[in-house]
């Protein structure tokens, strides 16, 4: 794992040793920042079920304001904290669970999301997401997912974008409109 672009450009960063943390492959990320590359300079930054911390780190990279990582697992949080330190970085690292963090979070610009993929987590988190409205006006969710995944609707103001593919991968897009 390496970050692609930016100012830790080149960097390798630290991976599990074991497989309790399923990293997001290159081409999934590489995808994810082609998705938002326009969306993520000066924005704060919300790296849900964080794991190696790749995603939030690929954002500061590229300019985010800040992001906020969060994890429930220890070895997580110890290893997102290794890979800032390794690119340089400052961010906050919290040890939370993820509905927990969620209600008193306040609001963020852009959000990855990347839970365990069989823990059932994909409902519940979504709709205190939605219900708790963590998004900025235009704000961005992004969810990774196996395909075929079924995610809960979109209400009002979030709306679904676009569901992207990759081998077994889903990425699903979610937007808070404009007020």
């Amino acid at each position: 794992m390496r970050v692609i672009t930016g100012t830790a450009r080149g960097r390798k960063l630290l991976e599990p040793r074991d497989m309790t943390v399923r990293p997001t492959t290159d081409m999934v990320k590489e995808a994810i920042f082609s998705i938002v590359q326009f969306d993520v300079p000066g924005r704060r930054v919300l790296d849900l079920f964080a794991g190696t911390g790749q995603l939030g780190i690929e954002a500061l990279s590229r300019g985010a304001r800040e992001c906020v990582f969060v994890d429930s697992s220890p070895a997580s949080v110890a290893l997102v904290k290794k890979n800032l330190e390794i690119c340089k970085m400052q961010a906050p690292v919290i040890r939370a669970d993820a509905a927990q963090y969620l209600s008193g979070c306040g609001k963020f610009d852009l959000v990855f999301m990347d839970p365990p993929y069989h823990a059932g987590l994909y409902d519940r988190i979504l709709q205190d997401v939605f219900g708790f409205d963590i998004l900025n006006d235009g704000g961005i969710i992004i969810v990774e997912s196996m395909r075929g995944q079924a995610l809960p609707p979109a209400p009002s103001p979030y709306v679904p974008g676009r569901t992207y593919a990759y081998g077994k991968i889903a990425l699903t897009t979610y937007r808070r409109e404009q007020a």
